[in-house]
């Protein structure tokens, strides 16, 4: 593997500033951002991406290549929780075991958004419509997770409520605003752009790289919850990520991909979710423990795909696309 690829990307301002945010918790230091502040970030993060993919999207039309990594990703959101579900069943409880497979099953906006600039750093191009696919693998893992725990448990005693499942895995916040965005994007086309490129292309790196500072405060208080999850989970959340990116370009091969679309699609297959699922988690399955699958997934496979997943899945387009 090429270690420049790995190092480029280390020295990226927005990757700087995420162990600029790390090493504040390891020192102690006061650094703090306020609370309401990292969900406005959030917030317009996702609206950014959203809306540029909109625009990209009605550039480029609704093509048998866009159908087909459309498809491709709502398949991998459903196959992953299922297979690694068996896989956490040998060392957890069902409960767990589903709510951490739907964690990875689902997708984590702002490593997508991260590996989008690594890929604008190394002038490779992608396409906008990628984000419907960042949009339409968020939900499914939510599903798939809790039909698993109803799969594999008998207790009757548990309240269920499909309703309140949909309206959690299709219009919280995160993918609202994303779907929404992207809609808005796709019915303005270039005259939205012009009016709103000033908001929507010019703050982005800086808010991402502020983004990211804020994670990296979080992911360093996170990291002594792991001493919960055992080596069992620690290897699980860096190796699976590794497995399900390598599925992501077999996928992105066979359909066609270009080598920019196959990388932002490598890393819906392996990013986590720490926010969507978490919280449906937390309100359709209270049985689970939020320490293990927040942790796994924010502590440890997010620093992991931002730092060296990444280069790596690159490099490995390079070996397979050659």
């Amino acid at each position: 593997m090429d270690v420049s690829l790995i190092v480029s990307n280390i020295l990226n301002p927005p990757i700087l500033f995420f162990f600029l945010g790390m090493t504040a918790v390891f020192v102690k230091s006061d650094l703090e951002i306020p609370a309401p502040v990292p969900k406005l970030l959030s917030l317009y993060l996702l609206f950014a991406i959203g809306f540029k993919g909109g625009v990209e999207l009605i550039k480029s039309g609704v093509t048998q290549e866009v159908v087909l990594t459309l498809l491709a990703a709502i398949l991998m959101a459903c196959f992953v929780p299922i297979y690694t579900f068996f896989i956490l069943k040998l060392k957890l409880d069902t409960y767990d075991a589903a709510a951490i497979a739907a964690t990875y099953g689902s997708i984590s906006a702002v490593t997508f958004i991260t590996a989008s600039a690594f890929l604008s750093e190394l002038g490779i191009q992608f396409d906008g419509y990628m984000v419907a696919a960042l949009a339409l693998m968020e939900s499914p893992a939510i599903i798939v997770g809790l039909i698993l725990v109803n799969l594999f448990t008998k207790d009757e005693k548990r309240e269920f409520s499909w309703s309140e499942v949909i309206k959690e895995a299709f219009l919280n916040s995160s993918v609202f605003l994303l779907v929404g965005s992207l809609l808005i994007g796709f019915l303005t086309g270039e005259h939205g752009w012009q009016v709103l490129e000033p908001f929507a292309q010019g703050m982005f790196y800086g808010i991402l790289t502020f983004f990211l500072l804020d994670m990296g405060l979080v992911a360093a208080r996170r990291i002594k919850d792991l001493q919960k999850t055992g080596l069992f989970l620690i290897s699980f959340a860096i190796l699976i990520p590794i497995l399900n990116a390598g599925i992501g370009l077999v996928i992105a091969k066979f359909i066609g991909m270009p080598q920019g679309d196959s990388l932002l699609f490598a890393v819906l297959c392996a990013s986590a979710s720490y926010i969507a699922v978490p919280a449906a988690m937390r309100l359709t399955v209270p049985e689970a423990n939020p320490s293990l699958y927040v942790s796994t997934a924010l502590a440890v496979t997010f620093p992991f795909n931002i730092i060296v997943g990444i280069p790596l899945y690159l490099y490995g387009i390079n070996l397979f696309w050659r």
